[in-house]
């Protein structure tokens, strides 16, 4: 039986981000066609760097015939036109969150991924934690009636912080929630099942003299199934680098995760609470298969971007998407929740979320048949 191989690989966007996708693409056997940066100096150097066959413009890229998969790893407002021009050009795409800066946009991207027939995911990588998964297993018989939490860290604390992320016509509208919220709320509907239905919500900026409009939320929002929830977002709070927590609570069981102790997942219990450390030899198949090291040899952030990436090339080869593979359906319910809560800020009353359906399913969430 003959092997299929790696789809090959082009990235646009070379900053922290690109890097990793760079890194990925090559742990998952793929071939790094090309990549390109923001000037023709810039790609060169990053093709050298992350070892790339060569540097291209943006149109290059979109246009070459060695080419299958696209990861767009740049600002939030280029991203609706490189995703929908490689998808029209026939690339696969991996887009880095949030997938658009508005709610009709994102959109744009979940139909015109449909109309390429194009598998289009979304880098939401903190579902390939395995103890993420092991949460999600613990949790799937069990009614949670409490979600609360919070991603939290301080990298837009300085005075005047400077990159596009503090620029609201690259970043978008509430850069914040858009960017780390998003996680949040990602994997409190992937480890429940559960569906944000309303929330009320406050905004805040950090006192500094600059043009950034928002530096962290609060939000309380309830769900689908009647539970309620509270989760604190902020980047701009010293001394927390990357602390995504969570804490899903049922009658007689709570889950708690913390993305700064990413290989250990607190189950609490009315008779005990259990710390359980990443072994694939106790985690659930679903778990375990993400646990690419061995227990006591830490697994972080880089090891989620390989697991997600390794993910959509299998999509790719076998037309097969592996659950809970995020696509860009799951970009545009990101994308909802924050006009929801941009809504809540902005009026001071609750917002309901809207909920978009993907008018049909895609073979394999847009794999080739």
């Amino acid at each position: 039986m003959t092997q299929l191989k790696p789809p090959r690989s082009a990235i646009i966007g070379t900053g922290m981000v690109g890097s990793v996708h760079a890194y990925a693409v090559h742990r998952a056997g793929g071939q790094l066609a090309a990549i390109s940066a923001s000037t023709p100096h810039s790609s060169e150097r990053a093709a050298q760097r992350l070892g790339a066959q060569r540097a291209a413009s943006v149109q290059d890229v979109v246009n070459a015939d060695d080419v299958d998969v696209v990861h767009i790893c740049t600002p939030n407002s280029l991203h609706l036109e490189q995703a929908t021009a490689a998808l029209a050009a026939g690339k696969h795409v991996i887009c880095e969150k949030p997938l658009a800066t508005t709610v009709a946009d994102a959109q744009t991207l979940v139909d015109a991924a449909h109309a390429a027939n194009r598998l289009a995911a979304v880098s939401f990588i903190y579902r390939f934690y395995p103890m993420v998964r092991e949460a999600r297993h613990r949790m799937a018989d069990s009614a949670v009636w409490l979600m609360h939490g919070g991603y939290v860290q301080d990298h837009q604390a300085k005075a005047d912080p400077t990159g596009w992320r503090s620029d609201p016509a690259q970043s978008g509208v509430s850069a914040t929630f858009a960017d780390i919220g998003s996680h949040w709320c990602d994997l409190a509907e992937f480890v429940t099942g559960h569906r944000i239905t309303a929330v009320f919500a406050a905004e805040a900026a950090a006192p500094r003299d600059s043009v950034r409009q928002d530096d962290g939320a609060v939000v309380a929002f309830r769900t689908d199934r009647g539970a309620i929830g509270s989760v604190v977002v902020s980047q701009s709070s010293p001394g927390r680098k990357n602390q995504l927590a969570f804490s899903f609570d049922a009658r007689e069981i709570a889950v708690q995760f913390d993305g700064e102790c990413p290989d250990q997942l607190v189950i609490g219990g009315l008779e005990a609470t259990t710390i359980l450390l990443r072994d694939a030899a106790v985690l659930h198949p679903a778990s375990a298969r993400y646990s690419v090291l061995p227990a006591g040899h830490p697994q972080g952030y880089q090891d989620c971007f390989n697991s997600f990436v390794a993910d959509v090339y299998d999509a790719i080869r076998t037309g097969i998407a592996p659950e809970g593979l995020p696509l860009f359906a799951d970009g545009l319910r990101a994308a909802t929740i924050h006009a929801a809560v941009a809504a809540a800020a902005t009026s001071g009353t609750w917002a309901d979320v809207a909920d978009h359906q993907p008018a049909t399913s895609h073979p394999a969430s847009g794999a080739p048949q």
